[in-house]
Parts: structure tokens; C-alpha cells; sequence
């Protein structure tokens, strides 16, 4: 690598040569939030310029197979009109190319690891064996022997050098997962840096549903990013080799960018007909929340969550999701005329962050899809199946003499504890208590989760907590026993301790 390159790789994989002008927006009203602005040093494009594209589809191995591989690696993309952003990419892409597997069907991915640093998988939502879920130190390790990273002390691991098969069986129904880094430590500037794409499962019943298909399906990946003088990614990490974790102070409740992306692309527009669309729409932020909203009338239908189909559709005039929580979306456009253009607006932001993306009506189209009154059938976990209530608390902890700051925890406990918060039996149901002192998206692996007071929200597998704030809800402990992770999905919050383990026995 030469010398440009490792100075472009500091850039995305540290702080690099940042203009730190933090503005805390902690828990403010001007974000719905928690975090600080990191601001960016390059000119922006006017938004609504910039075209619209789709994320490429991964190809499996064999026509009409199952086995996928992708290769995590470093790659030049245009993400800023007439810049080149240096990312961390599967397959060299910003998002990952879309995986589409079907409901009860394994399916595999072999990962590569050409990347100057280690990197684990994790599949958001899949119900996986503690195997191949992406514990954070079953790391791959880079071919080269200098990359290598030590590992936790005591921490056992399944690691590889240079690539792994994740297996994923899939036995759930139809929903919009997503694939991401999962590293310990470093899957904050990981995500960031690019290593993140969708992962949808189909089935029958879905399939069966008269909602809008094919060029009418469409992922929408949304996150906020900032940029450098040059068009690169910047983030205030401590260390700019990941030598050590963590950002800057400033920046321990989140990192917010200033730009929004929409599949990779700053506040794109994108072209439509008159017609219905089906929009699974992904928070794959590190720590910003938005709630959408449409102009000129339309409105969201929403058909889906996180773990898949709702009872029936709820039309809504704004969708608010913290990062890593999924909604599926219909818009109705039949009804809006040629010529008109549709903004989706974010009501969490302000200036460029308030803006999302454009929708231009440019002709009429032909279209047989509707929206049915029952989608599927979610049968709500009772009060009467719970075997077990646990209080997981949220928060910063005190500061110590080796944490000044403190830690982020849960009920006091970090993944350095090694220590398990729960040991919940398979095939149970638990009533989880979450509470938090500031903006947490929780996030336990393997497991689905209903509202314990609304269940017709559907099944759950990230749980947005506002600050203060405390939600019940009932878990399924399903799929397999081994030993999980659950944690803060404000990916700040996770590298800095706010990880801890359960273990299904």
C-alpha cells in the first residue's frame, strides 16, 4: 500500500485530520438524539440533485442457490458528486450488496476478509446458532500477520484467518433483516466506514400478499455520515490503526454526521410512476433517530417491522426509527400527478439533516397492487406464559479511576465482566423491563420481542428507549441454547461496554 493509501485508510478507519466543532445535542430537541454533531469540512450538492440508486443484489454461488460469498474490502466510491470517499465495503460497495433468502432455508455466506483490519459478521434479526450469530471476537483476522488483533483476555473465541462460512438457517418468517460488522470494539467506526447491507427473507405468505414487487420493492438504507475536505469519511475515533477503542469525549454519547445518505447517496431523488411502492426502510445510523414524514399528501402505510409482517396495515403520517430498527412501507403515489415532487422530510433534524430524499412523479404507470386489511397473523404472547421478570437498566455508570467518564452498562455490568445478565430457558417467554437514563435502540440477539401493552406493533428485535423512559416487553426465547450478546445499537454506546451476555440454557 502506499503512502497515500495508508493516510486515506487512517482517515476512514480514525480521526484523521478533522476540525473537531462539536455541538452536544445530547437528549435535545433538535435531534431527538443522543450524540454530537460532527460537522463536515466540504461542500455539499444541492439536495434533490443527486440520482437515486438501488443497492447491487448478491448473486448466490449456483443459479438458484443458496451459498452467497462476499469479500470485505476497501474500495473508491462516489458518494459526494465528483469525489471519491475511500470505504470499507462488502463486495467494495456502500451498502453491501442486498441478500435474498427464503424463510426456513439455510443459507450461507462466505466471507473474506481483505481488509487491513478484523471484521466479524453479525445477521441483525436472524435467529442463528450462537455459532455463527457474530459473537464480537470470533473475529476474521487479516491475511496478514501484522493485522492480526489480539483478543480480550480469558474471552473465548472461534477465530479464522482470512475467511469464514456463516450459516444461516433461517427459520423464521418473511422480514427485512440487515448484515453488519460486528467487531469487538470497532463496530461503531466498522458500520460507519461502510460494512453494512440488507438481508431480506421471503416467504409464501408474504409472496401471496398483492403488496407492490419487483422495480416497486425497494430498500431504503438511511444513515447520516460527515466528510473531510477531500470527500473522506471522517470519525473521531481515539486511535487511528484501531490500536485503541473509542472516540474522542465530545463524542461518548454518539457520533451525528451532517449529511444524510440514502443508499449511499446524499438526499437523492429518485424517479417514480404513478403507482404504489413498497419501501423497507433501514436506520443503519450509528446513533441518530429520524421520523419521516411525506408533502403533498401522501402518507406511509406501514405492513411491517423489524421481525416481519403486521397484522394489518397502519397508516401513519410519520415513521420514526432509532438506528437499527426496520419499518416496511407502502406509498401511494396513484393519486399524485405527473410533474409532482414528493419530499420525505426528516422531523428530527434541522437544515440538511431535515431534509431525506426526493420522489418525482415523472409518468403514469400501470398497477395491479393493493393493500390487503390483514396481512398475517401474529398471535400476542400472554402474561400468563411468563416465567420470569428481569429489570435491565440502560445508563452510564459511575466514573472510576481507570474511566474517568464511566462506562455505558447495563444494570452496571459491562462485556468485560464476562458475566451473564440473563439465563433464560428455551422455549419460555420472559417479561423484560428495559430502562435507560438517555436515548438506548436495544438490541438483544436471537431473540423477538412484543410491547407488552400494544402486541398488534408486531414482533421486535430492537426497541427504541427514550431518555428516562421505561418499556415492558415480552420475549420469545426461541431458536437455539448458547451463549448471546444484547446491546446498545447507538454503536458508540456498544464499543464503550454497552454489551453484556445472556446465555439460553
Amino acid at each position: 500500500m502506499t503512502g497515500a493509501g495508508i493516510s486515506r485508510r487512517s482517515l476512514i478507519l480514525g480521526a484523521g485530520a478533522l476540525a473537531l466543532v462539536p455541538a452536544l445535542t445530547s437528549c435535545g430537541e433538535q435531534t431527538g438524539s443522543t450524540g454530537t454533531l460532527l460537522q463536515s469540512r466540504v461542500p455539499f450538492p444541492k439536495p434533490f440533485t443527486v440520482p437515486f440508486v438501488t443497492p447491487p443484489i448478491a448473486r448466490p454461488t449456483q443459479p438458484g442457490g443458496t451459498a452467497y460469498e462476499l469479500t470485505a474490502r476497501t474500495s473508491d466510491v462516489e458518494i459526494l458528486p465528483g469525489r471519491t470517499t475511500l470505504v470499507l465495503g462488502y463486495d467494495g460497495s456502500f451498502p453491501g450488496p442486498t441478500i435474498h433468502a427464503r424463510g426456513g432455508t439455510a443459507t450461507t455466506v462466505r466471507l473474506r476478509n481483505d481488509l487491513p483490519v478484523p471484521t466479524v459478521m453479525h445477521l441483525h434479526g436472524g435467529v442463528t446458532p450462537s455459532t455463527d450469530d457474530g459473537y464480537p471476537t470470533d473475529l476474521i483476522q487479516p491475511r496478514d500477520t501484522r493485522l492480526r488483533r489480539h483478543l480480550h483476555p480469558g474471552v473465548q473465541a472461534r477465530t479464522t484467518v482470512g475467511e469464514r462460512t456463516y450459516t444461516f438457517p433461517l427459520r423464521q418468517r418473511a422480514s427485512t433483516l440487515w448484515y453488519h460488522d460486528h467487531t469487538m470494539d470497532f463496530t461503531g467506526p466498522n458500520v460507519y466506514a461502510g460494512l453494512a447491507g440488507m438481508f431480506v427473507v421471503h416467504d409464501d405468505e408474504d409472496d401471496a400478499l398483492p403488496l407492490p414487487t419487483g422495480a416497486r420493492d425497494v430498500p431504503l438504507v438511511i444513515c447520516d455520515r460527515s466528510f473531510g475536505p477531500d470527500g473522506e469519511l471522517t470519525y473521531p475515533a481515539l486511535s487511528t490503526s484501531q490500536k485503541v477503542h473509542g472516540v474522542r469525549d465530545d463524542y461518548m454519547g454518539g457520533v451525528l454526521g451532517d449529511v444524510v445518505l440514502v443508499n449511499g447517496r446524499p438526499w437523492p431523488v429518485m424517479e417514480v410512476d404513478r403507482a404504489r411502492y413498497r419501501f423497507r426502510v433501514l436506520n443503519a445510523s450509528n446513533a441518530r433517530r429520524f421520523s419521516l414524514t411525506l408533502d403533498h399528501g401522501a402518507r406511509f402505510v406501514q405492513v411491517g417491522t423489524d421481525q416481519g409482517l403486521l397484522p394489518r396495515p397502519v397508516e401513519r403520517d410519520s415513521i420514526t426509527l432509532a438506528p437499527a430498527e426496520r419499518a416496511d412501507v407502502v406509498v401511494d403515489l396513484s393519486q399524485v400527478p405527473v410533474g409532482t415532487k414528493v419530499t420525505m422530510r426528516n422531523g428530527l433534524g434541522s437544515g440538511g439533516t431535515a431534509q431525506v430524499m426526493q420522489l418525482h412523479v415523472v409518468r403514469q404507470g400501470n398497477d395491479d397492487s393493493r393493500i390487503p386489511t390483514r396481512l398475517s397473523t401474529v398471535e400476542p404472547l400472554r402474561d400468563s406464559d411468563v416465567v420470569a421478570t428481569r429489570d435491565l437498566h440502560f445508563a452510564l455508570g459511575k466514573p472510576t479511576n481507570g474511566h474517568p467518564h464511566g462506562l455505558w452498562s447495563v444494570n452496571g455490568v459491562t462485556f468485560a465482566d464476562g458475566k451473564d445478565v440473563a439465563r433464560p430457558r428455551l422455549g419460555t417467554v420472559e417479561r423484560w423491563r428495559l430502562s435507560s437514563d438517555v436515548h438506548h435502540p436495544v438490541h438483544p440477539h436471537l431473540v423477538r420481542m412484543q410491547y407488552a401493552d400494544e402486541p398488534e406493533r408486531g414482533w421486535k428485535d430492537t426497541i427504541d428507549l427514550e431518555p428516562g423512559s421505561a418499556v415492558e416487553v415480552l420475549v420469545q426465547i426461541e431458536g437455539y441454547r448458547g451463549r448471546y450478546v444484547m446491546h446498545c445499537h447507538n454503536l458508540e454506546h456498544e464499543d464503550m461496554a454497552m454489551m453484556v451476555h445472556f446465555t439460553v440454557v
